[in-house]
């Protein structure tokens, strides 16, 4: 993941989603659509901005800050790149010897207790609370329902892990490797073009099961497009 450094710290209703959302599905690859709906729909509900944030955010640390947090009604959302978290589980992809910034913990655990697996499980980071932006104080939590659209596919995720306080655009190997960005954490991501829509107050149970987040992901997606 480019933009860490040695210094990294590690609508409207909740979507609660239990053992019976955890029956097995496929995991959608490069190219297949999640759910029903489609990036267009959502893009175009996202094409302005209302800032939330007090300030903007470094793609990178070597950029300058640009990227807002926008509010939407039952949302919020940024545009930014992708770069690669690889942080969690140890696997054959996420390793000290594939990322040079591996951290084999996430700020968000697995019902076990266990660091989330990023070579398997699509999930987003985000900053950590600053006097930018607090993710908590816009309902946004741990397990919470994420759109992640890039390139004309829609992929959901968890909100698995926060990152540098000052920078924004990132997601695990999974979550890039779905939406058919280079998931190398050393060398992939992309430099722009990535879209993420974070719902509010939601949360999938367990965190870990990337089915129930595409149930509650298609659900929320809807209720979005209706409420916007």
């Amino acid at each position: 993941m480019r933009t860490r450094t040695l210094a990294l710290a590690a609508t409207s209703a909740a979507v609660l989603l239990g053992a019976a959302a955890m029956a097995p599905a496929a995991h959608a690859g490069p190219g297949v659509k999640e759910g029903t709906v489609s990036a267009a729909d959502l893009l175009a509900k996202v094409t302005s901005c209302s800032q939330i944030s007090n300030g903007k955010y470094r793609t990178d640390e070597e950029t300058s800050a640009t990227i807002p947090v926008c509010g939407k009604n039952g949302a919020v959302f940024w545009k930014a790149d992708m770069d690669i978290d690889c942080d969690g589980e140890i696997t054959a992809a996420c390793n000290e010897n594939t990322d040079p910034w591996f951290q084999n913990g996430t700020a968000f655990e697995t019902s076990a207790g266990k660091p989330l697996n990023a070579e398997k499980l699509p999930y987003v980071v985000v900053p950590s609370a600053s006097s930018i932006w607090k993710y908590g104080d816009s309902g946004i939590k741990g397990g919470g329902v994420v759109a992640v659209i890039y390139n004309n596919k829609v992929e959901y995720a968890v909100v698995g892990d926060t990152g540098p306080s000052q920078i924004i655009g990132e997601a695990s190997y999974a979550t890039a490797q779905a939406l058919g960005i280079d998931p190398d954490p050393a060398t992939g991501g992309v430099d722009s073009g990535v879209t993420y829509i974070l719902f509010k107050n939601s949360q999938v149970s367990p965190i870990e099961s990337h089915s129930a987040a595409v149930t509650a992901g298609d659900a929320l997606a809807k209720q979005f497009l209706q409420n916007n």
